[in-house]
């Protein structure tokens, strides 16, 4: 049976409950006694089934809410955990994160055990850690404090002193090119003594205070166990041993836990998180009861195809206790492989892809282009800025904490209390944001502007899509239903496509998803050497593959800007799919339609104007003839072309090859296109190009 959005209200029995799950989340929200392990792959609806266990548990008297702790990594997943329990009915559980249920304890008993408040968390490391490297002589630029601020954060969660740190970090892998693991130690413990200088303490030390009073008073420990009797902890698979410590130290020897995890996104181990919690915790328990969510109710069968093969290159010995998953959705559009010869020609081709999909009717909010890293998105933001095509770069601050949003807050408020001036309620928000500085158009590049813009127009949709829902809403009803998104962490996002690294898209979905940037050297990134580094990055694409739900597109360029030499491969993660190289590794196409089909859209692959051969390089498609075939340039146009080229980007503030690259006006001046229609068979100019550019190409090419 499907799942559908619970609608159940206090008044439903415990068996109505049931009635929305499948028979693996139905043995989930059943199993309410002693240990419980759920291996959930992507897709298979484990907040559905871990919240409907806690109402299903409180529904037949087995658990007492108050009694409830849930705990999980994001306050975007803890809002919606809130959300979902409040629809089945269910008040007073606690559902945080690990940070957040340690500092309310923290807070609480400090001043009782200690006496005095506990000391205020640092913002940032950073000034901290200069000053530590200055004390140890050792010179710092941004990149290496935010190294240096790593290495730190590993080595607390991870449970390390700084005394320990040059013994036990190399046995991790740990390696910075910028400093040896004696120079990171005595940073690290200078760190730690201008921290108690100065009476604070940061992030990691919330989870380090409150582990120490349970540990260290009997009482604390006892007051805490006798609140909470039931634990569940999401995403399991990201804890890390000082998590698992502080676990240990609520459960005080009891087993009511439900841990809930799929070993197929453990993306963050570099960072202190240990799998083998998940993996091994029925060995650890052996009384557990174990399910496996298998139902896939996100991705197309084709997507979850993809994903089940990915993994499964990894051999039996490479992922243990994964789950294949099964898709539960009808047939969708077959998975596309693109290939393109820079990194600015894949940036204009995802951008003009997804014009196509606003222009058929996709929202752009149902559309996100995920990279390997944050550098990667440069391209793509301006190449979809040249489209004006809204763009939103996913971000790690909490939405309702912006400047921006609680200003915003105020003067809506204010309205309010004025009252209505227009009964169109998107009117009156547009116009109180508007004169804070909002404008319907996005600003030009990155930035703090940037992304005060994005957080105004998150709330400009929300607004659009809560007047559509609630036609006589007023503005007081808004303000209302900001609030309720508020307490649960339940950010809404702009009208945009969305703009991610795979890592910050873990835990989100969208109808469409390009994975760009797809090369050997990024993904796997250069530096995973051993084979467990380059088994996460594949987990990483694997998490980027089940985002999709049902529109998947995978690129990649053989060369990072115009005129390179191409010699990039596609990602060793495609592998085990459908495709295959030629004897060049830049001519990636389905097996099936290898000889017959260009990888580009099934077209034709093109011939060479001269000899009439195919054209597998990227290069040579780019010029239309094979680059060992003659000539026939008009220098004199080449060279105006190129003039042209330099006035034209010194007017649009861009690179010269963005414009057009050298290739492509070396096309032009062998071709000498008369027309609209002939200048477009010139590869790498598309519709956008031709609006903008024809009309100054051909004048010169007629002249």
């Amino acid at each position: 049976m499907s799942p559908s959005v619970s609608d159940l209200t206090h008044s439903a029995s415990a068996d109505d409950l049931l009635e929305a799950l499948d028979p693996e989340q139905r043995a989930v929200a059943t199993s309410l006694n002693g240990p419980v392990v759920v291996m959930a792959g992507a897709g298979t609806g484990k907040t559905r089934a871990i919240t409907h266990r806690i109402a299903y548990g409180v529904r037949t008297a087995t658990f007492d809410p108050l009694r409830v702790l849930a705990v999980t990594f994001t306050q975007r997943a803890a809002g919606e955990m809130r959300g979902r329990l409040a629809q089945l009915g269910v008040e007073g559980v606690q559902a945080r994160t690990f940070h957040s249920a340690a500092l309310r304890q923290a807070k609480w008993f400090w001043p009782k055990v200690y006496g005095g408040e506990l000391p205020p968390i640092v913002d940032r490391k950073f000034p901290l850690l200069t000053e530590a490297a200055s004390r140890c002589r050792v010179r710092v630029d941004t990149p290496a404090l935010r190294d240096l601020a790593g290495e730190v954060e590993w080595s607390k969660v991870s449970n390390v002193r700084p005394d320990d740190y040059a013994r036990l970090a190399p046995r991790s892998g740990r390696t910075l090119a910028a400093f040896d693991p004696a120079t990171i130690a005595r940073v690290f413990a200078a760190y730690e003594d201008v921290k108690l200088e100065r009476g604070r303490i940061d992030l990691e030390d919330v989870l380090l205070c409150a582990a120490a009073l349970l540990a260290e008073d009997e009482r604390v420990a006892a007051e805490i166990r006798r609140q909470y009797r039931t634990f569940v902890v999401d995403e399991y698979q990201d804890v890390s041993p000082l998590q698992q410590s502080l676990l240990d130290l609520w459960l005080g020897g009891r087993e009511d836990v439900c841990v809930v995890g799929d070993p197929a996104q453990t993306i963050y181990s570099w960072a202190g998180a240990e799998p083998e919690n998940l993996v091994r915790f029925a060995s650890r328990h052996p009384s557990a009861t174990v399910v496996k969510l298998v139902r896939d109710y996100r991705s197309t069968p084709q997507i979850v195809d993809v994903a089940n093969k990915v993994l499964d290159a990894a051999g039996p010995s490479g992922l243990p206790g994964r789950v294949t998953l099964r898709s539960q959705l009808p047939a969708g559009p077959v998975p596309v492989y693109r290939e393109y010869p820079d990194e600015v020609a894949e940036a204009d081709a995802v951008a003009r892809a997804i014009a196509r999909l606003r222009d058929e009717g996709t929202p752009l909010r149902e559309i996100a282009v995920l990279f390997r890293t944050n550098a990667q998105s440069e391209n793509y933001e301006q190449a979809l800025a040249e489209r004006k095509i809204p763009a939103v770069l996913k971000g790690a601050e909490r939405f309702f904490e912006r400047a921006e949003i609680r200003q915003a807050a105020v003067l809506l408020r204010g309205q309010a209390k004025a009252g209505d001036v227009s009964d169109d309620l998107v009117e009156v928000v547009t116009g109180v944001l508007g004169g804070a500085g909002w404008t319907p158009e996005s600003p030009a590049g990155t930035g703090a502007v940037r992304d005060r813009w994005e957080s105004l127009s998150a709330l400009v949709t929300m607004t659009s899509d809560f007047a559509a829902a609630n036609p006589t809403a007023r503005l007081a009803d808004l303000m209302a239903e900001l609030d309720r998104r508020a307490s649960i962490q339940h950010a809404p996002l702009a009208e945009g496509v969305t703009l991610a690294t795979l890592h910050a898209a873990k835990g989100l979905e969208w109808g469409c998803v390009f994975i760009a940037g797809a090369h050997e050297g990024t993904l796997p990134i250069s530096y995973a050497q051993t084979p467990a580094q380059v088994e996460e990055e594949r987990r990483l694409f694997y998490v980027g593959v089940t985002r999709a739900k049902q529109q998947l597109h995978v690129s990649w360029s053989t060369s990072r800007s115009p005129g390179g030499r191409g010699q990039r491969g596609p990602t060793r993660f495609l592998d085990p799919l459908n495709v295959r190289t030629s004897s060049r590794p830049t001519a990636w196409e389905p097996t099936a339609e290898r000889s017959e089909r260009s990888p580009r859209a099934g077209r034709p692959i093109p011939k060479c104007r001269v000899c009439g051969r195919g054209l597998l390089d990227p290069g040579a498609r780019k010029l239309g003839r094979c680059e060992d075939c003659p000539s026939s340039i008009d220098q004199e146009l080449y060279d105006a072309l190129v003039a042209w080229r330099t006035e034209q980007a010194a007017s649009e503030s861009m690179p010269a090859f963005v414009i057009l690259t050298d290739a492509t006006l070396t096309a032009i001046a062998e071709t000498r296109p008369t027309d609209e229609q002939s200048l477009r068979r010139i590869p790498g100019i598309g519709h956008t190009k031709i609006t903008k550019y024809a009309e100054p190409i051909l004048n010169l090419c007629t002249r």
